[in-house]
């Protein structure tokens, strides 16, 4: 699959085990820059030990407001084994973490489902969660059948335009509602634990940008009306700033923005649905990509 590579809907064919880049900026080399506790992510993923969250280098997108945009473009990262990474896997455990939370990871699944399949080999009984930008193809969805337990994908944009402007993709929106279909094809309904830590299912998470409530409002209509109470949503308002960005990119959410899309989400109906606090847009609820845990 690295040989050929058509992981990601970009299809760039790149032969990434001859060192060639895929447009995920990345060869079939495994770099990671941090698995460690994560107690931020929506609490059936990260209850009240954390989840086990293990951040890939490299992405499939280009978003240009990127919060983890140190480690997206592959610039930061310690090349790891399929081995290690089964280590890692043990390790998070040991250290009580609900789940493994694979984080951007659609580049790696090859390595992914081998690590994951060595890790259970040795004891591992942790839900897997795949957290990811949705930018995947069914195929590749398809292929993580009997490795996934929990799926995170985002549903960032309703319009091609506004996907092409801000993440540099070609038809991420149909793409995503393909793998979105998929994933929860695979998962089946939620399913929850006794301490509430979901062990099957799909959470979708929409991250509202500033001045982009209509295209968010969108995107929430037509996942209820697909899927109804059958996925979580969670609405995101931790869209973090820089200066430098271009307006509207270069402000926060404002609370009347994020405000109208919970509102609406009441109105269509939405039962299950994941809202944040407003002090989750802080450069604190980035980790630091240190090599933490690798």
């Amino acid at each position: 699959m690295y040989k050929n590579c058509r992981l990601c809907a970009h299809m760039c064919r790149k032969d990434r085990t001859l060192g060639e880049l895929g447009v995920c900026g990345m060869s079939d080399r495994i770099y990671i820059a941090r698995a460690a506790l994560h107690m931020w992510e929506e609490p059936p993923i990260s209850g009240k030990r954390g989840s086990g969250a293990v951040f890939f280098s490299g992405c499939s997108l280009r978003c240009i407001y990127c919060q983890n945009r140190e480690i997206s473009c592959g610039e930061h990262g310690t090349e790891i084994s399929e081995e290690r990474m089964s280590q890692i896997f043990l390790e998070l455990r040991d250290k009580g973490a609900h789940n493994i939370n694979l984080v951007t990871p659609t580049h790696y699944v090859p390595s992914v489902v081998r690590a994951v399949t060595s890790a259970r080999a040795l004891g591992l009984n942790l839900p897997i969660v795949y957290n990811t930008s949705s930018y995947e193809t069914t195929e590749t969805v398809s292929f993580l059948r009997d490795t996934v337990d929990v799926w995170l994908p985002d549903l960032k944009y309703y319009r091609n335009s506004t996907a092409e402007k801000y993440s540099l993709a070609k038809r991420l929106p149909e793409v995503s509602r393909a793998a979105i279909d998929k994933m929860l094809e695979l998962s089946g309904e939620p399913v929850f634990d006794e301490e509430g830590i979901m062990q099957r299912g799909v959470i979708v998470r929409l991250l509202l940008l500033p001045s982009h409530l209509a295209e968010a409002k969108l995107n929430l209509k037509y996942l209820y009306e697909r899927y109804g109470d059958r996925i979580y949503v969670s609405l995101m308002s931790q869209y973090t700033p820089r200066a430098e960005l271009p307006s509207p990119l270069n402000r926060r959410v404002t609370i009347a923005e994020y405000r109208e899309l919970v509102d609406y989400a009441q109105r269509l109906g939405v039962k299950n649905a994941f809202v944040q606090e407003r002090e989750s847009a802080e450069e604190s609820y980035i980790p630091p990509f240190d090599n933490t845990g690798v």
